[in-house]
């Protein structure tokens, strides 16, 4: 309708003009920043007046410098938070269980005999740093007991991680029983990024088993390129060899249809397997078994990187810093207009007295406050009009009157 197009054409006029001030402003920001620095440059006439003025320039154009090794330096920090930093570490598992036997008939409360087992684990680290909980290193936890004891409905425990997870320390699982029961654990751990586990022929080709998928590919390009299988012609194109034929099933393929042909070879890593014993024998109660497995974490330089790159400890310093500089330079210059008026004046009255003047004692104030002061700054004013008067006149042609 007509209504509608008229709230489009206000929306669009309203985007132009979000996106014509957007402009603007980074062009008056990048104006700002251009002529603070050239404010902060001493001009050339007091730098002959004060040759000890070239220590300032030089401190000015190593400051220059390290700006932009330091803004260099930022976009390469910036660009390496982008990629996972991890190092590897030892986790170590803790298996125990406890037995807790049943109650002599008799008794006030019957109670059956049962057993308990605990999973925990934690990493090993140097203490006093920040504990990260036993469960965040997982994405899914299955606990297999003997299904010969416990029938196929009560024999799996399982946990997988979900968006509402909360992180704990430990699991536990607890059971009626009075014998010495198998269980077998998966635990299938949490990659950050998410890794993939390759068909068995393409993993023996290009030797990698488990990895990242940009990990994968990049092999995946290194056999292709090691290989000359690139079509020398059709560059977007891969001569499969008979390696690629039997695996991709195909002669020829384009590179953008390698992400497809290689998600269906992807499969999720294989679980790490623990076989355990839970054992109800009294004399066994205070056993546990300890297992170390490599996981990821993030090495602690990213932290560094990243408080680095949001850290103003420094920045309300240094701005205060460059006011003050400007604020110096601003008034450097002013006392050198005030100097040149001053010599100006003083090169008047000289003419005006036909004395020749005494640069010593010129240079101290009370000179100037002696009493024909008064009536030489008039006609020095009188005559600086009277010259601004001449030159309007020759420009427009005219007397004033």
């Amino acid at each position: 309708t007509r209504t509608e197009q008229s709230h489009d054409h206000v929306f669009i006029a309203n985007a132009d003009l979000q996106l014509f001030l957007n402009n603007k402003m980074c062009v008056l920001l990048h104006r700002v920043k251009k002529r603070k620095m050239a404010d902060k440059v001493l001009p050339q006439r007091i730098r002959d007046l004060v040759p000890e003025s070239q220590a300032y320039m030089d401190l000015l154009a190593f400051e220059r410098k390290l700006d932009q090794t330091i803004a260099r330096k930022r976009m390469e920090i910036q660009e390496a938070i982008k990629k996972p930093i991890m190092q590897k570490r030892k986790l170590r598992i803790y298996i125990s269980n406890t037995y807790t036997p049943s109650k002599p008939e008799g008794e006030e409360v019957e109670k059956v005999s049962s057993w308990e087992l605990r999973v925990e684990g934690k990493l090993l680290e140097e203490p006093g740093k920040q504990k990260r909980k036993f469960s965040s290193f997982f994405k899914s936890l299955v606990i297999e007991l003997d299904k010969e004891l416990y029938g196929p409905d009560n024999h799996l425990v399982e946990w997988h991680r979900m968006p509402t997870t909360q992180e704990t320390d430990g699991f536990q699982v607890k059971r009626p029983g009075d014998v010495n029961v198998k269980c077998t654990l998966l635990l299938m751990l949490d990659h950050q990024p998410p890794q993939y586990k390759l068909d068995p022929r393409l993993a023996r080709l290009l030797g990698v088993h488990t990895q990242t998928r940009a990990s994968i590919m990049q092999a995946l390009w290194l056999y292709i390129k090691n290989n000359k299988l690139q079509d020398s012609h059709e560059k977007e194109y891969i001569n499969c060899n008979r390696y690629f034929r039997q695996i991709f099933g195909c002669p020829r393929m384009k590179f953008s249809e390698i992400p497809m042909k290689l998600a269906g070879l992807l499969q999720h890593p294989d679980p790490i397997i623990i076989n355990h014993m839970i054992s109800v024998d009294p004399t066994d109660q205070k056993k546990t078994a300890c297992y170390d497995i490599d996981v990821e974490v993030d090495d602690p330089l990213k932290s560094q990187m990243n408080s680095f790159l949001s850290s103003t400890t420094n920045q309300q310093e240094i701005a205060a810093l460059e006011i003050k500089i400007h604020e110096t330079i601003e008034y450097i210059n002013q006392l050198k207009t005030e100097r040149d008026f001053m010599l100006s004046f003083n090169l008047k009255v000289s003419l005006m007295t036909d004395v020749t003047g005494n640069p010593e004692e010129e240079r101290r104030a009370e000179f100037y406050q002696e009493a024909w002061v008064p009536e030489a700054v008039g006609r020095y004013v009188y005559s600086k009009v009277q010259q601004r008067r001449q030159e309007l006149e020759q420009v427009l042609g005219i007397r004033l009157t």
